[in-house]
């Protein structure tokens, strides 16, 4: 069985064709020429007819000396040939021939002594253009060394996939040596490789001519067992002169160190890219709970498949940390964020609700110590450790967490709380990368919340001291029914100094009054506080609207440079009318059965706390069942529309004078104060009763 009909490793069909000869005699183009005993030419090749110009019948019973030679070497050559047939010592150099067009060529010979049945002697020459020799052997050279010492793994395999020669950077790469390697398969040399897929490749080549470049393989070899190294393999067929197909030849880097470092390049990569969202997505507002989400939708999915983000209860409230070694850890739970695991969510307390963790469990000590904890590999006792409960470990248990990392929130070197993070569904456990990439997205966060937890009580002190100072519901007065509503902003948006009020006067009159304060804050509540109670009071005086205006201006001009706007209006009920006066605020709507709602006209006014400019008051008939509508301008005003087409939004919903007050007001509040109006409102409606 020839080579090229022997079954292929591993059962494969083997690589079939004709076995052609080689190619190389062709390239040298060996000239055979065959000497009697007296130095006549008797066989003469055509390649002898290439090499020295003559034809057989030109040649043939010629001497050989007299027609190939120059008369200065015949001499010699005579003495060569009588060695060679006289002692039967071969002879092998270069020497120059004669060509028949008259040049003189170096060839290559090989000379030796033959003998036939009869006894009789010849002499057999075997001749080559030298420098065509010599240019092979350069090239052969060139290549052994090459292939010795080159740093990249080479070796030939036939066709049947049994090494035939490896360089030695490839012996030491697999630690085998090379005369174990020849005649044997890669599976039989390297049983710890991929040899199906390496030896598919190689048959794939063998049958195509396709090479293989830089296939990636991974394994491990008796050069270093217990290390996997990943190589760059590449695979090239063979062939002679004649297209004859001779094997493969394959070359291998180790590119284990290099693939460390790109995976390590990458880490840094997605760290930096992790730490730059964080930096985009993380305190985007000043509203705790939102930034607690934040963190969490950054960590999952990137950095774990479940996250939960908690405080302790007494940092929330405003008050320091002070939690010693065997105390429980209180937590409020902020944000808990999951990758489809209803299991793990449901083995986590619910934002908003508040849990408590005994001494011995590793977020307590996360917290306790400010240090992170890290398990990489959980076990079933670390469960217990990790949950709050018994039935919340088994469900943990059921989701799959098998690697746990906490990272303490720490803020100007307060410890707020901690990063809860679990992994079910990457199998990669937690290590030092992550607890890096932890770390930072935690430092980062715990700043952004530390923000957010100093302005949420910041605020709800402002806005608890406002709603103090704000009637908490109107006074029923003769003849008058009134709602209101007072909406703060947004809780990211400090408090406003937004007021309304309904006073009580002499005669059954009633003053209504609506406010606002430039700026935000607890100044602005606390402006707004005392101006209301000098209204209050300089309404109990019976002041004329305008003149009761230009007191409350000379008050305000004496709060730190305050200003605010006012709309004050005294209800007569007897003379069924309304005397106004308006300081730099919004005009009010009147309702008026069978009529269209209208913006009142009166004389602007400026600001209270601008000083020096009088104010008018203006008299606007007040029937029993119309409405006046009073309300400051975070009830209207938005970035993205006129002010007049939001006036006559309001006008539009003013359609029922017969609808209920209370409904009246919540529909203005529900349609009109859009979520991109980071202002309060204040909102009074009063509609005329008749007297009893």
């Amino acid at each position: 069985m020839s080579s090229a009909e022997a079954s292929a490793p591993g059962g494969r069909e083997p690589v079939r064709g004709p076995v052609r000869p080689g190619g190389l005699l062709d390239v040298l183009s060996v000239a055979s020429v065959v000497l009697d005993a007296k130095g006549r030419i008797v066989l003469w090749s055509p390649q002898a007819e290439e090499l020295f110009g003559y034809t057989a019948r030109e040649a043939l019973g010629q001497y050989a000396a007299r027609l190939m030679v120059d008369e200065r070497h015949i001499e010699l050559v005579g003495k060569l040939f009588a060695d060679v047939m006289s002692t039967g010592r071969s002879w092998a150099g270069g020497f120059p021939i004669r060509h028949k067009d008259g040049t003189t060529h170096v060839v290559e010979f090989r000379n030796m002594r033959l003998m036939d049945d009869n006894g009789d002697v010849f002499a057999l020459g075997l001749a080559a253009d030298q420098s065509t020799v010599r240019r092979l052997e350069q090239d052969v050279a060139l290549s052994e060394r090459i292939v010795k010492q080159s740093p990249i793994g080479l070796a030939v395999l036939d066709t049947e996939l049994r090494f035939v020669s490896v360089n030695p950077a490839l012996e030491q790469m697999n630690g085998v040596p090379a005369a174990e390697h020849v005649g044997r398969t890669i599976r039989e040399v390297l049983p710890s490789l991929d040899a199906d897929a390496l030896e598919s490749a190689y048959l794939r080549v063998l049958r195509t001519g396709e090479p293989v470049i830089d296939e990636s393989t991974v394994g491990r070899t008796p050069a270093d067992p217990d290390e996997e190294h990943i190589w760059s393999v590449s695979v090239y067929r063979l062939e002679d002169a004649l297209d004859n197909v001779l094997g493969v030849a394959t070359s291998v880097v180790d590119i284990t160190e290099p693939y460390r470092a790109g995976v390590e390049a990458e880490h840094a990569r997605r760290r930096l890219a992790v730490i730059a969202d964080a930096s985009a997505r993380i305190g985007t507002t000043l509203d705790l709970e939102r930034t607690a989400r934040e963190l969490a939708d950054v960590a999952v999915p990137e950095l774990a498949d479940f996250a939960a983000v908690d405080l302790l209860d007494t940092v929330v409230e405003g008050r320091r940390s002070t939690l010693g070694p065997g105390e429980p850890a209180v937590l409020r739970a902020l944000a808990v964020r999951a990758e489809q695991e209803a299991d793990a969510v449901q083995a986590a307390a619910a934002p908003g609700t508040v849990a408590r963790y005994a001494p011995d469990r590793l977020i307590t000590q996360c917290v306790r110590t400010g240090e992170a904890v890290v398990v990489p590999q959980v076990k079933d006792e670390d469960l217990a450790r990790i949950a709050p409960s018994r039935e919340a470990a088994m469900l943990l248990a059921r989701a799959g967490v098998h690697s746990y990392l906490a990272v303490p929130l720490i803020a100007r070197g307060e410890v707020l709380g901690a990063l809860d993070l679990r992994r079910t569904r990457n199998p990669a456990s937690f290590d030092d990368d992550d607890l890096l990439l932890a770390r930072e997205l935690a430092a980062r966060a715990a700043v952004q919340i530390d923000n957010a937890r100093w302005y949420q009580n910041a605020r709800t002190t402002a806005l608890t001291l406002q709603r103090s100072l704000l009637p908490t519901h109107p006074r029923v007065t003769p003849g008058l029914e009134v709602a209101s509503r007072y909406q703060p902003a947004g809780a990211t948006v400090e408090v406003g100094g937004d007021w309304f009020d309904v006073i009580p006067l002499d005669g059954g009159r009633t003053a209504l009054v609506v406010g606002d304060v430039m700026g935000s804050g607890i100044n602005a509540a606390a402006t707004m506080g005392r101006l209301r109670t000098a209204t209050t009071t300089l309404a109990a005086l019976g002041l004329d609207p305008a003149m009761l205006l230009e007191h409350l201006d000379k008050t305000t001009s004496g709060l730190d440079h305050s200003i605010a706007t006012c709309v004050y209006a005294v209800y007569d009920p007897h003379l069924r009318r309304c005397r106004i006066a308006n300081a730099g605020h919004l005009p009010p709507a009147r309702v008026r059965p069978g009529r269209p709602p209208e913006l009142l006209d009166l004389p602007t006014g400026v600001p209270l706390g601008v000083g020096g400019i009088p104010f008018a008051t203006t008299t606007v008939d007040f029937e029993p069942g119309d409405e006046l509508v009073f309300y400051t301008d975070g009830l209207v005003e938005t970035r993205r529309h006129s002010l007049d087409e939001r006036l006559d939004e309001l006008l539009a919903l003013l359609d029922d004078p017969a609808r209920p007050l209370e409904e009246a007001c919540d529909l203005l509040l529900r349609e009109l104060h859009h979520p991109d109006n980071h202002d309060d409102v204040a909102l009074l409606i009063a509609r005329a009763r008749e007297l009893p």
